[in-house]
């Protein structure tokens, strides 16, 4: 995939009603100048794909899109090979998949990790908790990239600043007597705003951070792809208008040495990301 392929991506993007913008497909082509794909049919993209690195230690498969036109013909299949000999020399290749998706996957050797689901809400200040977390400043990224590294389990700082860069409005920060106890970014997208991710030592960490970043989101729709570890956070987002749109389903291929700490992941970045 190259620049100059970017408004084709999201023409597909609008017909799969999906949520990415231009700076979405930037961000892949910077990242991973070789690691994305497309398919070309009579001189037409047709379908997508996305692989990120993360230091080699796991890496990344999104944005498997296929025109609606073009489906049912193993246009993904065939894109998915491909990511996956891009990503040859890795040792763990990692996805979010819906159901469908999913069983695609286990085709290729993908195995089940856990669970998510895609919360949405039109936010409604009255239910809204007051929040005491901070707007997360420049000067706090190093030491949010050196707690981050530990729960996601590889280093994603580039990433984190980009979004940071993109809409400082949706990062906040929690602090406590032994430093950082959580903190949640966010973007701006074609059809809602996505806070995430959303990573806290516990729930009501969670809760303090989503409250402050929903507080700049009033009367607007918000999505967040929320994991399954904890009841409480499911409760507490439903209390506040939140409904499942969508489950999706953390799978990887290879060995899974690098997990991370999925329980303070409250609210993944998105499934292009992980």
């Amino acid at each position: 995939m190259e620049p100059d392929n970017i408004g084709a991506g999201l023409e597909l993007c609008r017909k799969a009603q999906w949520n990415q913008l231009a700076r979405d497909w930037q961000v892949f082509l910077e990242l991973s100048p070789r690691g994305s794909c497309v398919a070309v049919c009579d001189g037409k993209i047709i379908g997508t794909v996305t692989t990120i690195s993360y230091e080699h230690i796991f890496s990344w498969i999104g944005m498997v899109l296929v025109d609606p036109a073009n489906r049912r013909q193993g246009i993904g299949l065939r894109l998915l090979q491909e990511a996956l000999h891009i990503l040859g020399e890795e040792e763990t290749v990692k996805l979010d998949a819906t159901p469908a998706g999913r069983e695609v996957y286990l085709k290729l050797n993908f195995v089940d990790e856990y669970r998510l689901s895609r919360m949405g809400a039109v936010v409604n200040p009255v239910k809204l908790p007051v929040s005491t977390a901070r707007s997360l400043s420049r000067d706090d990224l190093p030491a949010v990239f050196e707690f981050d590294q530990k729960v996601f389990g590889a280093r994603r700082h580039l990433l984190l600043e980009w979004l940071f860069t993109g809409a400082p409005q949706y990062a906040f920060i929690a602090e406590g007597e032994v430093g950082i106890m959580g903190y949640c970014f966010g973007r701006p997208g074609h059809n809602f705003t996505q806070i995430g991710p959303v990573v806290a030592t516990d729930t009501a960490i969670a809760k303090n951070l989503v409250s402050a970043a929903l507080q700049k989101c009033i009367g607007g729709t918000v999505i967040l792809d929320a994991t399954h570890f904890d009841e409480e956070w499911f409760k507490w987002l439903d209390s506040i208008g939140f409904a499942e749109q969508r489950p999706f389903i953390r799978m990887y291929h290879g060995s899974n040495r690098f997990p991370g700490i999925p329980g303070k992941q409250f609210a993944i970045l998105g499934p292009e990301f992980g």
